[in-house]
């Protein structure tokens, strides 16, 4: 014997939202970038001022690595368009690592060049570094006349924390965070 099976069609159900439902979903996307857009600007400054430490921090490492390698001084200044060292200039407008010339000049061709720092990103090296640092061929840093060249480079952001970029008596340099809050 064989069952009768029963045809009923379920009622469709409609696919779309209501009126209502789209204005909710509206709202609570509104609340969360609400929310989320002024830590995301957030996060975005502070790695902006820890890619300019860290950058910095390598070009030091690659000058030296240079210097080692080419067996003669190579320099890393601040990008003002002279032949490096020349006079002082803003770290934060970019950088440029060249190679020393016999003449002690830097006409040679740039090794390597970092481009300028975002807007409200400062770059300031205390007295020994704030010209300009350069490596001679076993590695260390020293000035044109000789001198020891050792010192700290501070680089800010309003608001943020200051991260320090030492130079060492060595030649090498380290990354240093502190709990201190840039001006």
């Amino acid at each position: 014997m064989e069952l009768a099976r029963s045809h009923r069609s379920s009622p469709k159900i409609a696919g779309g939202m209501t009126l209502i439902e789209l204005l909710v979903a509206m709202t609570i996307v509104s609340i969360l970038l609400v929310l989320a857009v002024p830590g995301w600007g957030n996060f975005i400054a502070e790695r902006e001022l820890e890619d300019r430490a860290n950058a910095l921090l390598h070009a030091l490492d690659r000058a030296r690595s240079e210097a080692i390698k080419r067996g003669g001084r190579v320099h890393v200044c601040p990008q003002t368009g002279s032949p490096c060292p020349a006079s002082p200039a803003p770290w934060e407008s970019g950088w440029v690592i060249v190679p020393a010339t016999p003449a002690g000049d830097s006409l040679e061709v740039p090794i390597a060049a970092e481009g300028r720092s975002p807007t409200g990103v400062t770059i300031r090296g205390n007295r020994p570094v704030a010209d300009y640092v350069s490596f001679t061929s076993l590695g260390y840093a020293r000035r044109i006349d000789g001198a020891l060249q050792m010192g700290t480079f501070t680089v800010c952001r309003a608001g943020f924390r200051v991260r320090r970029v030492v130079l060492a008596n060595s030649g090498r340099a380290r990354l240093e965070q502190t709990s201190d809050q840039c001006p």
